[in-house]
């Protein structure tokens, strides 16, 4: 990357960009991560980035101030680079258009289309998922998106997207003629293995056998009483009005792990109901399943090239970013439901790893008067009075977490107990003390943290 000026440029950039978003300096964040993707359009980390920060900034349904009439300019260029073929130029006034409505449907299908024109398949893939995300009933959009699939050889994948066109309009004579065609491909490309892991030999007799099989599978769902997700969405158009219809639909690709889809459902709901704050919270968790999912996926990136260091600052940002998402959510949970211990728990822990540690301490100490989750309560509070520098506290806390955790059942809990008294009795010259909670440790552990250097330096003496 560093032999390319415009790559270096555009890393310096996302380091910038990574280092004003952790400090929550959304629009210098914004910028930078801009102009890295103005410097690297095929870099698909980088648009996810900048999008992230740009939704940060305009929550679901806002956007910038006066956006419509700043947006006047944005789509005139536009036009006049799809009129002109200039990909590059309308990807550029896309950009420029999201850093002002960044949920905009219309949009994102731009950004796709051009860079999937530049030849970045895969940037050009997420720009016209993130505008299915805001626009799931565009036909026009779920065709790009599935015929950009099915050139990347991802066939179900682009399947999924067809059959979608099919069910919003079941006389869409390309959607079922593509919906047959995918099938065959993905039969023909895949084939069957045998215990040795070759591909087997087939006829065009056994080929046809298996489509034939396959659009036979796909179309006896079609039935009332056939698929339970056929029929969700059939109550959903039959009754439309009705928040439930779309809450059970919600709860089918919630399970299913469809979460993108959840999301859309659950918003639906949402807005039918006038604002539900019990449907708000069934969407927020979706929302933070989605994030978390993404910051699993940054942490196995960086985990495969330990010596990135721009994928290990993108893999904790994100991961500061969700648990800053998720106390966001709790909060609101905790002020609805003040005698829900756990959920004031939770939002403790996330307090915790932000650092937040005079904002956890009240919550850990009404959630140690729950039997189920005393211990680890009192072991997180202990931790934040020694992050306060108030030892005593902290000690205290920590002895009377002693006795509720297993060496068994709690064993990481167990072993950070001890330890850290350990070091706050050896902090207070209380040799024995120390001694015996350092061997508590080893007894589980032996080669945990520094406990055995600690305990033969207090030997000897």
């Amino acid at each position: 990357m560093a032999d390319d000026p415009k790559k270096k440029i555009a890393q310096d950039c996302f380091k910038k960009g990574t280092e004003a978003m952790v400090k929550q300096n959304w629009d210098y964040a914004i910028e930078m991560f801009g102009q890295s993707v103005k410097f690297a359009p095929d870099n698909l980390m980088f648009r996810q980035t900048l999008r992230g920060v740009e939704r940060k900034k305009y929550p679901k349904g806002t956007g910038a101030k006066m956006a419509g009439m700043r947006l006047m300019g944005v789509k005139a260029s536009i036009k006049k680079a799809r009129l002109t073929r200039n990909w590059a130029n309308l990807d550029l006034s896309a950009e420029e258009g999201l850093m002002l409505v960044p949920w905009d449907a219309e949009l994102n299908a731009d950004m796709g289309e051009a860079t999937s024109k530049q030849g970045f398949t895969d940037v050009g893939v997420q720009g016209y998922r993130w505008s299915v995300d805001s626009d799931p009933n565009n036909k026009v959009i779920l065709k790009a998106l599935g015929a950009l699939l099915e050139q990347k050889g991802e066939f179900l994948e682009s399947l999924k997207y067809w059959e979608r066109v099919f069910k919003l309009d079941p006389l869409d004579m390309e959607a079922r003629s593509k919906i047959t065609q995918l099938n065959a491909s993905s039969v023909i490309r895949d084939g069957e293995f045998d215990d040795d892991g070759n591909k087997k030999e087939r006829s065009l007799e056994d080929i046809r056998k298996a489509i034939g099989k396959q659009a036979s599978a796909n179309a006896s769902v079609d039935g009332p009483g056939q698929s339970e997700e056929a029929d969700l969405q059939r109550a959903v158009r039959k009754d439309p009005d009705n928040k439930h219809a779309f809450l059970k639909l919600a709860d089918f690709y919630r399970r299913g792990g469809k979460l993108e889809d959840a999301g859309a459902m659950y918003q639906k709901a949402l807005e039918l109901s006038g604002g539900d704050p019990n449907i708000r919270e069934q969407l927020e968790d979706v929302e933070i399943d989605l994030m978390r999912k993404s910051v699993d996926i940054a942490k196995s990136n960086a985990a495969k090239s330990p010596n990135d260091k721009e994928a290990v600052a993108m893999a904790k940002a994100q991961e500061i970013e969700l648990w800053k998402r998720e106390a966001e959510s709790y909060r609101s949970r905790v002020e609805r439901n003040a005698n829900d211990l756990k959920i004031k728990f939770t939002l403790a822990d996330r307090f915790y790893k932000l650092k937040m540690f005079s904002q956890a301490i009240p919550l850990l100490q009404a959630a140690v008067q729950d039997p189920r989750m005393e211990g680890q309560a009192l072991l997180l509070l202990g931790f934040c009075f020694i992050n306060e520098k108030k030892g005593a506290l902290a000690r205290r806390q920590l002895e009377k977490a002693v006795p509720k955790l297993s060496a068994v059942e709690n064993k990481k809990e167990f072993l950070e107990c001890h330890y850290y008294l350990g070091r706050l009795c050896e902090e207070a010259k209380e040799v024995d003390k120390a001694e015996e909670h350092y061997g508590e440790v080893l007894a589980i552990d032996y080669e945990y943290k520094d406990a055995l250097k600690r305990m033969e330096s207090l030997a000897k003496g």
